[in-house]
């Protein structure tokens, strides 16, 4: 996959393209006055720059994903645990888990989560 790291900013950004696409780059441009007190040519430098690493696109004035969120999370998170921990989920899992007490909740989904991978359902 493509170079997906996106820093501070630009992931508030996605999030706006994220929460309301699609929407017109004439919108994305308020919204970022908004919520970023960007300018509008900002708005459109970083548009393009995530445009080019093949995130949103941007057609007619329409600006639209190429990847959800969930995608871009996913990449995040093996990223994270391949350059951090060599790829082992397991080592992650016990570095996490020495710094915080699973809840019997949150056993019971990872137990859900793992019989539904050998069930093939994921």
């Amino acid at each position: 996959m493509k170079d997906l790291k996106l820093g501070e900013v630009e992931e508030l950004f996605a999030e706006i393209i994220w929460s309301n696409e699609p929407l017109s780059s004439g919108e994305l441009v308020c919204l970022c006055s908004e919520r970023l007190e960007w300018k509008k040519s900002t708005t459109y430098t970083v548009l393009k720059k995530l445009c080019s690493k093949g995130i949103f696109k941007n057609e007619n004035g329409t600006v639209s994903s190429l990847i959800t969120k969930e995608q871009y999370e996913s990449f995040q998170s093996k990223q994270f645990v391949d350059e951090t921990f060599g790829g082992s989920l397991p080592a992650f899992l016990a570095a996490f888990t020495r710094q915080k007490k699973l809840s019997s909740k949150e056993i019971e989904e990872i137990r859900r989560m793992i019989e539904d991978y050998e069930e093939g359902e994921t």
